[in-house]
């Protein structure tokens, strides 16, 4: 690990840019102490304090005049975030302060920290597995209560928890399987090898199910509102967020451009997009407006297509993927010009069936998921427990003397997920979405 310098004492500024009333200068390193004892005053110097011990004192420039008082708080290794010596300057939050006192870390020996290598270097000490990396990555992102939660849960394992118990199954398999090899004549008893293995298969299936989910919890969710003019997309728009947001108007095309609008539903942060009504038009500017409302379609995770239920109902204005599709008939408050039962009705004036189509909004995105617990949630992991599940099925398929090479991979998938085997390519790959001082 050379290459990624983890050998030298690293600084930066750990909270939020912009003012606040405290902020936090984190130094980590072997010479962490040194460099602390070079910048602070106070009654003691870091480097003479135990570990898990606070100092009061003073922020001092090259020069000796005062740039702050501060807090310093003593971390020995290997009981720190990092596993090596920390110090963290807690001072006033300016800027000015926070910049100056970096500064005054990086004259006295550190070097400034690169995205993610506090983390980084808590993962090569054996902190942190590469799952739980991510959760601190997920937990710093976290915009809803359901994205912390998930994050917390992976932090504290419950994910590596998880997979080590599916590992515990395949090595068992594994372990019966070349212990056959060497008596061929017994075979490998059901209980010893189908029972694990479909237990796994069953464990996997569980996780990759909450991929998608978590991921959504993490990232967020477009959705877009299509259908022709007058539908209801900005009135169900505005009938959602809880206040107006979207123009509306009886005139038909009202909405030209698209419109964005930010809420929470089902602990998933959703970006509704509010589009232009799909119909053919003369009009260049309106035209515009709905080649724009199609790709927008195209992107969006659940398009919520909407259909007048007060008027006659014409054929669907565009061919949407079922599977990330919800039909809404809207004006439900309306005498009805047709039904269907595949619809949802919906009356933005009311409120009437909101609830409803809530719920099968949060059905669609986060499906059986809800109800688990530490969801999968980064590609990397989901692409791992794929690769896991389809080896362990392959083991299933095959006899005993030829399953030994599809388990041997499913073990190597499992690592990938938890990070135990993975290349430093994959290792920096994670750690470039990490902000500066985390």
């Amino acid at each position: 690990m050379t290459r990624l310098g983890l050998e030298d004492t690293i600084a930066a500024i750990s909270t939020a840019p912009g003012a606040g009333g405290i902020g936090v200068v984190r130094v980590s390193g072997e010479d962490a102490l040194r460099v602390a004892d070079a910048m602070f005053a106070g009654r003691r110097a870091p480097g003479r304090t135990p570990g898990g011990r606070f100092l009061y004192g003073r922020v001092l420039d090259a020069s000796g005049d005062v740039v702050d008082e501060s807090l310093a708080l003593v971390f020995r290794a290997p009981h720190s975030y990092t596993g090596e010596d920390v110090v963290e300057f807690q001072t006033h939050g300016s800027p000015a302060v926070l910049n100056r006192v970096l500064a005054r870390a990086l004259e006295a020996g550190a070097r400034p920290a690169k995205p993610g290598e506090f983390t980084l270097r808590a993962y090569v000490n054996g902190r942190l597995d590469l799952a739980q990396a991510e959760a601190v990555l997920s937990l710093v992102n976290a915009q809803t209560d359901t994205a912390r939660r998930q994050a917390t849960l992976g932090l504290t394992g419950a994910l590596a928890n998880r997979v080590a118990l599916i590992q515990s199954r395949v090595t068992r398999v594994l372990a019966a399987v070349q212990a056959m090899l060497d008596y061929p004549e017994e075979g490998v008893p059901e209980e010893d090898r189908e029972t694990p293995l479909a237990l796994a298969a069953q464990d996997l299936e569980a996780l990759i199910a909450s991929s998608r989910a978590g991921q959504l919890a993490t990232r967020g969710a477009r959705l877009a509102l299509i259908g022709r003019p007058n539908a209801g997309k900005s009135s169900l728009l505005n009938a959602l967020l809880g206040y107006e947001r979207s123009i509306v108007t009886p005139v038909a095309g009202t909405t030209r451009d698209y419109l964005e609008a930010q809420l929470e539903l089902a602990g998933v942060p959703i970006t509704l997009v509010d589009t232009a009504g799909l119909r053919d038009t003369d009009d260049a500017i309106e035209a515009a407006g709905v080649r724009q409302a199609v790709a927008l379609a195209g992107g969006a995770d659940l398009i919520l297509h909407l259909e007048d239920g007060s008027s006659p109902r014409e054929d669907a204005a565009l061919d949407t993927p079922a599977d990330r599709t919800l039909h809404v008939r809207t004006k439900a408050d309306l005498p009805p010009a047709w039904a269907d039962a595949a619809t949802l009705p919906v009356s933005a004036v009311t409120g009437a069936g909101l609830p409803a189509l809530r719920e099968a909004i949060r059905a669609r995105l986060l499906g059986d998921a809800a109800r688990g617990e530490a969801w999968l949630t980064t590609e990397r992991q989901g692409d791992a427990a794929r690769r896991a599940l389809g080896h362990v099925q392959a083991a299933r398929a095959l006899p005993d003397e030829l399953a030994t090479l599809e388990l041997e991979e499913a073990l190597r998938a499992l690592n990938d997920l938890t990070g135990r085997d993975v290349t430093e390519d994959v290792v920096d790959a994670v750690f470039r979405n990490f902000c500066v001082g985390k």
